[in-house]
């Protein structure tokens, strides 16, 4: 069923009574378990009232400034003498996405639908859960952040869980951060040292961290570095078979 056509009037010629404010945000973008405010725009309201409406259960969410649902996440928000009705929505989680109407209690009812898209940022570093390089080489980390509402204000990382200090004795150490829709926290570490090995962790401002192990290692091209730690178990699981088939072997021939 079509929310507009089977309940609310088209909106009537601004001016003429009340009306909605078209220059108002539509679309809502929020973090997971961050508050997010669903803000209505109403002009001429006179005497009457405005209320939120969940579109996906058409669910009365709110009338004036009173809650009509009994999930206490969701509150009505409004400062006399203003013109804005807002939908407060705490501890947003991803099934919170959807269509949200706002109404104005004229006969029949007028509404304008707002889009609200619940997201959860993703934080990963390339190449984790673990990086194998040689000593002297350079530490190169790639932090990603992908969708977060906004750019994180702030990407800390870490060592072993102290703060990366860049203008530390040690020297050699760089940070480049590229915002946009997705950001990139680039750490790097020249002429690695063993006592670089450890746990690199990178910490958005908005977002879960992410980690990774570094390995400095002396050999020139250690099996793994290519393959990681299965290729030195997958190793140790076949000597024991290998040895069993020789075995075996020598009983038959004896």
């Amino acid at each position: 069923r079509n929310f507009r056509t089977d309940f609310l009037e088209e909106w009537p010629t601004p001016g003429t009574g009340p009306h909605f404010d078209i220059s108002m945000q539509s679309n809502f973008t929020g973090l997971v378990g961050k508050t997010v405010h669903l803000v209505c725009k109403v002009k001429n309201l006179g005497n009457r009232t405005v209320s939120w409406v969940r579109h996906r259960d058409i669910h009365l969410l709110t009338v004036g400034r009173y809650t009509y649902t009994s999930d206490q996440r969701f509150e009505a928000l409004h400062s006399p003498h203003t013109e804005d009705w807002t939908l407060r929505i705490r501890y947003p989680q991803r099934k919170d996405s959807g269509i949200y109407e706002c109404q104005i209690s004229t006969t029949p009812p007028i509404g304008h639908p707002v889009y609200l898209t619940i997201v959860e940022p993703i934080t990963i570093i390339i190449g984790a859960p673990d990086l194998f390089v040689n000593k002297g080489s350079t530490i190169n980390l790639t932090c990603v952040v992908k969708y977060a509402p906004e750019p994180p204000p702030t990407m800390t990382w870490s060592h072993n869980t102290e703060v990366i200090n860049f203008d530390s004795p040690r020297g050699g150490i760089s940070l480049v951060t590229e915002k946009g829709p997705e950001t990139t926290s680039r750490l790097m570490i020249q002429k690695a040292v063993p006592s670089d090995s450890g746990i690199y962790r990178c910490e958005p401002s908005n977002a879960n961290p992410s980690s990774i192990k570094v390995h400095v290692v002396n050999e020139e091209h250690p099996a793994a570095m290519h393959h990681g730690e299965s290729g030195s178990s997958s190793y140790s699981k076949t000597r024991p078979i290998c040895f069993i088939i020789l075995v075996i072997a020598n009983i038959m021939f004896i």
